[in-house]
C-alpha cells in the first residue's frame, strides 16, 4: 500500500525517516537502540560507520512510495551523494519504539 503523503504509518519508521530527511544526526541515533544491527544488501555493517557513510554525511534522502500493512517494511526512493538515485527496500525490527535492527537493498 501506499503510505499517505509518503509518510510512513510506523511512528519508528516515521521517525528513522524523518530523521535521514532533515539530515538530523541526534534524532536519528534518538530512533536507533544503542545495539542496534544493519544489514545492507545481506552483509552487517557497522552500524556507525554505515550510518555516517550512507546517511548522514552523503545528503540521504527517503521518497517513501509503499509498506506494508504493519509498516515496518518500505520501499522508498532513495539518493545521496555515493550512489545517486536508487529504488529500495528497508525492513525494521521494533521493540520499546526504538529500532533494533533494519535491513536494507536494492528494491
Amino acid at each position: 500500500m501506499t503510505p499517505p503523503d509518503g509518510i510512513p504509518s510506523h511512528p519508528a519508521v516515521r521517525a528513522f525517516v524523518e530523521a535521514v530527511n532533515a539530515h538530523d544526526p541526534q534524532a536519528l541515533w534518538a530512533v536507533l537502540a544503542k545495539d542496534a544491527t544493519v544489514i545492507d544488501v545481506g552483509t552487517e555493517r557497522d552500524l556507525h560507520a554505515w550510518v555516517e557513510r550512507e546517511l548522514l554525511t552523503s545528503n540521504a534522502r527517503m521518497e517513501v512510495v509503499r509498506e506494508s500493512s504493519d509498516g515496518l517494511s518500505v520501499g522508498a526512493r532513495f539518493h545521496n551523494d555515493i550512489w545517486g538515485d536508487i529504488d529500495t527496500a528497508w525492513e525494521f525490527s521494533v521493540s520499546d519504539g526504538v529500532i533494533r535492527r533494519f535491513v536494507t537493498g536494492p528494491g
